[in-house]
């Protein structure tokens, strides 16, 4: 009798969608990272197709995690593939972490339709940076704000870092989400599953929510932009 080989128990799979689960980044976004269709890497975990990821794709991917190649089946010592050049990879004791810029606004307004999560490009941050801010482990993602009711704190155009983790609620700058509409504000408890929605600059009122009205995407936990 013939075995049928189980993709999912093949090595580079495995660690793949390990890495993918401890990052907090979906198959689809990285697949959208690649330049690819949101369900290639769904089909290469799950399916087994293609067998092996290009040496382009898998460079990209461990840049993005911050492993060695190897780990996403790179060929050992004395098989080379075709390649015009091959780029340095970052060593498995990497000292950087790939952030992912997804092509998403969060209005600083009165709300902003999100067009999706496609990511464009990644930003690079040292490992003991983020552990010094206390956020070792964080699952991140980069996001653009649009408008200027959080002004002077947040401008329009800056880049924020969004911490999505599971965690307690504690009153501070959110990325949250009304119904079809995604926001960054201060948000507050207001007492009897309540919130305040509140904007820095004083032009905008605060808007009073329920907790059912509302889900909160991530804590807003570092900015950067133009001066």
């Amino acid at each position: 009798m013939t075995k049928v080989a189980d993709p999912m128990s093949d090595g580079p799979r495995t660690r793949l969608l390990q890495l993918s689960q401890e990052r907090g980044a979906s198959l689809a976004s990285l697949s959208e990272l690649l330049g690819r269709n949101t369900s290639y890497l769904q089909q290469f975990i799950r399916k087994g197709s293609p067998r092996k990821l290009e040496e382009g794709d898998r460079r990209t991917l461990a840049k993005f995690f911050g492993v060695g190649e190897g780990e996403l089946g790179a060929p050992g010592d004395g098989i080379k593939e075709n390649s015009y050049a091959k780029s340095p990879t970052l060593p498995e004791s990497s000292e950087w972490v790939e952030v992912l810029r997804l092509d998403v606004g969060a209005s600083a307004g009165s709300g902003a339709v999100p067009v999706g999560e496609t990511a464009f490009d990644a930003f690079r941050f040292s490992r003991r940076w983020l552990a010094e801010q206390g956020l070792a482990g964080a699952q991140l993602s980069a996001i653009t704000v649009e408008g200027d009711s959080m002004e002077p704190l947040l401008r329009d155009g800056d880049e924020i870092l969004v911490d999505r983790r599971q965690q307690p609620f504690r009153d501070g700058v959110h990325v949250v989400r009304l119904s079809d509409t995604l926001m960054v504000k201060r948000v507050a408890q207001a007492g009897a599953g309540r919130f305040s929605l509140l904007s820095q600059n004083l032009s905008y009122p605060p808007v009073d929510v329920s907790a059912e009205e509302m889900e909160v995407i991530g804590r807003v936990v570092w900015k950067g932009g133009r001066i």
